[in-house]
């Protein structure tokens, strides 16, 4: 679990693990420039954490009766293996200012914060070209190996009146050397079945979901070549809404079941402390840079089964949307 929120948080807080090369580094091309790239490079990143946080909240839709509860650990992978439309951008010079390729070439296919190209060099000049300074584009996480956005969390169910159930979701806050990650979230279902003369002797139940998680993190940034400064650091908010629709069936020990669903997330990203621009044509020092925001939405659709023994339960379910997820649990609960 502790692994699992580390990685989300750093992915939450920077969207690179050991990127060759730092954003702030861009600050030496100017504001404009920087933040047109890092809006850029951690969209995919943004938009692969809003679907994790989507994921996961069911694995039955048949509501826990007045008092029951139950107490799950789950994890879940986001998977951008194979899309690679989420790994690359095209970066055109002629949208930047003061930015050119050290080759001189007009555009390139640059790495996102979930890619793995490197080797792509910049040049920051002032415009008689008189001054220049040079640095490489940072890559993204599967430069590392890594092809997943990862999530781990506590979850709690409790039934309430008749066919409701209230859920949360909390990571306790963690915070190492240069993370700091935490996340909580809530949610209402209600089993629509429940409400019917014979409902225990229909074969599923049918429910309706909606839930809320929130994800902060921050990120200490590592030394840079030629950027000086105090406090520099990444702080990210992320929240995401989820709207489902789950059918399940109602069996003693193994179940299946299925959701359809619309996520809609909300990524808050400021870039925060001072920096000193001590080398190349632009040297300056800013402070708190800028923010950049982004929303993310999309229909998922997933399927699971569950198994019961006892007061154990073991859950597994795949996702499909713009990054598929697949996560499990492990449970324990009562009725």
């Amino acid at each position: 679990m502790k692994r699992f929120a580390m990685m989300l948080g750093l992915l939450a807080a920077t969207g690179l693990v050991r990127a060759q090369s730092n954003i702030n580094d861009l600050l030496a091309a100017g504001l404009e420039d920087a933040e047109r790239f890092t809006r850029d490079y951690m969209a995919p990143a943004h938009e692969g954490i809003a679907y994790n946080l989507g994921a996961s909240w069911l694995n039955t839709a048949t509501a826990k009766p007045l008092g029951g509860f139950e107490i799950s650990i789950v994890g879940s992978m986001s998977s951008f293996k194979n899309k690679d439309d989420k790994k690359a951008f095209e970066m055109n010079i002629a949208e930047y200012e003061n930015l050119r390729f050290q080759d001189g070439s007009a555009s390139k296919t640059v790495s996102t914060a979930l890619g793995e190209i490197s080797g792509i060099n910049v040049v920051v000049e002032d415009e008689n070209g008189l001054f220049s300074e040079s640095f490489e584009l940072p890559s993204g996480l599967a430069s590392e190996n890594i092809n997943f956005l990862p999530s781990g969390f506590l979850q709690v169910g409790v039934g309430l009146i008749k066919g409701t159930e209230v859920k949360a979701r909390f990571l306790p806050k963690i915070d190492t050397d240069d993370v700091e990650v935490g996340l909580i979230g809530f949610g209402l279902m209600h089993d629509f079945t429940s409400h019917l003369p014979a409902d225990k002797l229909l074969p599923v139940s049918i429910s309706g979901f909606i839930g809320y998680t929130r994800l902060t993190g921050s990120y200490d940034f590592t030394n840079t070549n030629f950027i000086d400064g105090e406090n520099q650091r990444i702080d990210a908010r992320f929240s995401t809404w989820t709207f489902q629709a789950a059918v399940s069936t109602r069996l003693p020990i193994i179940n299946f079941y299925g959701t359809l669903g619309y996520i809609s997330g909300k990524a808050e990203t400021d870039i925060l402390g001072t920096y000193r621009v001590t080398s190349g044509p632009f040297q300056t020092t800013y402070n708190d840079p800028f923010s950049i925001s982004q929303k993310d939405s999309g229909v998922t659709a997933g399927v699971g089964t569950k198994l019961k023994l006892g007061f154990f339960r073991l859950n597994v379910d795949y996702t499909l949307a713009a990054f598929n997820t697949l996560s499990a649990g492990v449970s324990f609960g009562f009725r």
